[in-house]
Parts: C-alpha cells; structure tokens; sequence
C-alpha cells in the first residue's frame, strides 16, 4: 500500500510537490500511523491504508455522480490522499493492563492521543498541506469539510453552503464516511 500511495502522490503535478512528499517520508509516521484510536484503521498503517480507499471511492464517486463533477485527476489524488494528514505524528502508543484469554492481566499497547499542533481537523489537514503545495479553493473546501456533519452543530449552515458552492466537497464527506465505516479502513 505504501508503494501505490507514493507512486499516486509522485504522479502529482504541482509546484512544491516534492517539498511536500519529502516532508511526509523524513518528518512524519504518514506510513506507520493508525487511521484513529479506535473508530477504523486503529492499527499500524492505517493511516495509509484509509487515504487509499477514500481516493478510490471518491473516483468512483465523481465517475458516476449524477450531477456532472469537473476535478483533475491531480485534485482527487490530493483532496483523498491528504485529507487526514493532520493525524501524522499524531498518535502515540502507550501501555493499559488488560485480561488476555486466559484471564491473566498483562500491559498491552493501545493508542493515545498527543496533539501538538492543536488546530482543529480538516483546517489543520489544509494548513499542512500548503506550507508546501498552493491548494484550490474547492479543493481547501473539500479537505476542510471532509468530516461533515460530525462537526458542532453550530457549524451545520456553513457545511450546507460548502456542499451548495462545491458539490466535490459532500462526495469527499460521503467517500470519507464510507471508507470508514463500510471498509473500516
């Protein structure tokens, strides 16, 4: 997996573009890190393994969308990919005692969170992403947005009319949530 995803992120043509996956391969866990602690890809690699089938949902999403959605091929590859890159260097492991099968305790590693760059989530993922690359603005809108409405209801209105502005967008939301939850990637 970790092939395929350099091989789609090296296809990208963008000014920075180097920049940006050099600093994902010295400076960030990308590969190794889960997807979230528990929710899905709660494992190593997750990270890697979820952005891989949100893009490939997202394609099929935008191929057979029954409004017609105009995207390079460029922009879904980094709205996809990128989208969670706030979670790099992002969760830690730490050690909980738990009964095994034989009912006996011992420490297991479990994993934990250590934000150290407290910026919210998708507004963090847009943040990261052009301290190196410059993004469009539907493709700022859907990274942004990409978490829906799992938002603070305050925020209901404003995702309404960034799904109304970028229809892209709420196939991302869509394509993140089935990944999520129908793959548990």
């Amino acid at each position: 997996m970790v092939e395929e995803f350099k091989a789609l992120l090296d296809s990208i043509s963008r000014e920075g573009m180097q920049d940006l996956i050099n600093f994902i391969e010295e400076r960030t866990d990308f590969y190794t890190a889960p997807a979230s602690t528990r929710f899905h890809g709660d494992y190593e690699g997750g990270l890697v393994e979820h952005s891989l089938k949100v893009y490939e949902i997202l394609k099929q999403k935008v191929e057979t969308s029954t409004i017609p959605i105009e995207v390079s091929e460029d922009s879904l590859k980094l709205i996809a990919l990128l989208h969670d890159i706030c979670k790099v260097n992002y969760y830690k492991v730490d050690y909980r005692n738990a009964k095994n099968e034989q009912g006996v305790w011992e420490k297991v590693p479990y994993y934990t969170v250590d934000d150290t760059i407290p910026y919210g989530h998708g507004e963090k993922s847009v943040m990261m992403i052009t301290e190196y690359i410059k993004l469009t603005p539907e493709e700022k809108y859907c990274i942004r947005w990409h978490m829906g409405f799992t938002e603070p209801k305050e925020l209901y209105g404003t995702i309404s009319a960034a799904y109304k502005k970028y229809p892209l967008a709420l196939l991302m939301h869509e394509a993140d949530l089935e990944a999520t939850y129908f793959f548990n990637t």
